[in-house]
């Protein structure tokens, strides 16, 4: 799991001393709607932040303690904070919380996100789920394949360390390469945390839209033309992905931030994405369909340009079974009809229902 680089960052929200949480003061406070207090600039990691408090096994896994034998002792000091931030998130009494002993603890290992500065929100999960699965990661004997029974196109690796963030978060996709003179076949695996997607439309499309543009057949040519074994030169390839292990948790990045050389643009495009339901069957390895329907749980919205813009997210409750928009430290409900907008950036999916996450008791 290593972390990708990211063309573009956007985001210049500025700084509030003193936050204050909107949401009716006769409301009830609920475990996991808490709002996060922006540092200045941070409205990034609060959106990524709120997302991941969203997501149930990954929350229990913290709060029931189960991270503390698994933290490796020379770098425990970012997941400690994370576990910190999420107890206080879910059994807090405050409707707004302050981040900043994470943010702190991320920034000594990632100095650029201590900076203040705009930061691309797609390219901070990345190194969160990477810093957090080196930090909790558990080591295996060797690496090996799946029974060579299994198709070659279709087979996963069995990797030799694994993480609570590997469990949810890890899929593998599977490339298939032909050289397109001798069709000799070969096969590529590589893992992913989040699935960059192309916008094939300026103006409007859907999710699977974006799905089969990803998975369709590429022609590499000229100089993107792959070595031949066989051939014993570089030819014409055509290269087709499937996933051959799907994540219980996948993540998709809506790639709205383009370069064109020196120019830079952001799409605006209406991307139509499901609440539930949403089917990747197409696109999943017919052996491992285990989970190819998956639901809704998170979205980080970006508003704005690439100059300056905010970052907000979305997120169901596992408690309530409700959607609340998260914008820094103001919180509110909002109903299923209002999760579908034209600012979505990063999409949360989950193949199965969470349960609320069971915490260890305080004493």
């Amino acid at each position: 799991m290593s972390p990708r680089s990211c063309s573009c960052t956007e985001c210049t929200d500025h700084y509030d001393p003193f936050p204050v949480n909107e949401a009716d003061e006769n409301q009830p406070h609920f475990q996991g709607v808490t709002g996060l207090q922006n540092l200045g600039n941070t409205c990034y990691m609060n959106a990524i932040l709120q997302c991941l408090c969203s997501i149930s096994p990954l929350v229990e896994y913290f709060l029931s303690g189960k991270y503390i034998t698994a933290l490796q002792k020379d770098c425990s000091e970012v997941a400690t904070a994370f576990a910190y931030v999420m107890t206080d998130m879910w059994l807090g009494d405050s409707d707004c919380v302050s981040p900043e002993i994470f943010w702190s603890a991320f920034g000594k290992l990632y100095p650029a996100f201590m900076k203040k500065t705009q930061q691309d929100a797609q390219e901070f999960l990345i190194y969160v789920l990477n810093e957090l699965h080196e930090t909790l990661k558990k080591y295996h004997r060797r690496r090996s394949y799946e029974k060579r029974s299994i198709p070659r196109s279709c087979r996963k690796m069995i990797a030799n360390e694994s993480s609570i963030i590997t469990r949810l978060f890890e899929g593998q996709l599977n490339y298939s390469i032909i050289c397109l003179k001798c069709e000799n076949c070969t096969y590529k695996n590589e893992v992913f945390t989040v699935l960059s997607l192309p916008i094939p439309s300026k103006y409007e499309c859907s999710l699977q839209d974006c799905l089969q543009c990803f998975f369709q057949q590429d022609t590499l040519a000229w100089d993107n033309q792959i070595y031949c074994s066989f051939c014993e030169t570089k030819q014409e390839t055509a290269v087709k992905a499937n996933i051959s292990k799907a994540p219980k948790i996948i993540v998709f990045h809506l790639k709205r931030f383009d370069i064109l050389g020196t120019m830079k643009r952001k799409l605006r495009t209406d991307i139509h994405y499901p609440l539930t339901n949403l089917d990747l069957t197409p696109y999943i390895c017919p052996i491992f369909r285990k989970h190819p329907k998956y639901n809704l749980c998170a979205v980080v919205n970006h508003s704005g340009d690439l100059d300056g813009g905010h970052y907000t997210a979305f997120c169901k409750n596992s408690v309530t079974h409700a959607w609340y928009n998260f914008d820094d430290a103001r919180v509110s409900e909002i109903p299923d009809t209002s999760v579908q907008t034209a600012t979505a950036y990063l999409l949360f999916y989950s193949c199965r229902p969470f349960s609320i996450p069971i915490q260890k008791r305080r004493s």
